[in-house]
């Protein structure tokens, strides 16, 4: 399975990778949603998974999703938003924009696991095992 990170904090990314690394994912990275468009347009495969930071330079997460769900090519690409964004119209317009799910930065790594089952692309034996 592939994830794209999109993150301009590069220690974001570093968490996010080291939490879906281990499920299985091979994971790309981008700095901000412009990036990760130029990354998508390149690549061969789309991306099972998307986690996109809300708040990055040049083009942020909504607009990403915007972008993302107005091209059928990435139609089934899930999107997790990860953000500080925690206001409940934040997280009304990023799922009614294309979002699957919401989390809230901080976050203990269990939470982007059980995200990733509802999702169904990982086990749920994974987030069983991250708990313990």
């Amino acid at each position: 399975m592939r994830a794209l990170i999109i993150d301009d904090a590069r220690a974001m990314r570093s968490i996010l990778k080291r939490i879906v690394v281990p499920l299985g994912f091979e994971v790309h990275e981008a700095t901000n949603g412009r990036e990760a468009l130029d990354h998508l347009i390149a690549a061969d495969e789309v991306p099972d998974l998307a986690l996109v930071d809300w708040n990055m330079p040049e083009m942020n997460g909504y607009d990403f999703i915007k972008a993302v769900r107005a091209d059928r090519r990435w139609r089934n690409m899930s999107i997790m938003m990860v953000t500080t964004e925690s206001e409940n119209h934040q997280v009304v317009r990023a799922l009614a924009a294309g979002a699957h799910e919401y989390v809230i930065k901080p976050f203990p790594p269990v939470a982007i696991i059980e995200k990733l089952v509802l999702l169904g692309l990982v086990p749920s034996e994974a987030a069983a095992t991250a708990a313990a």
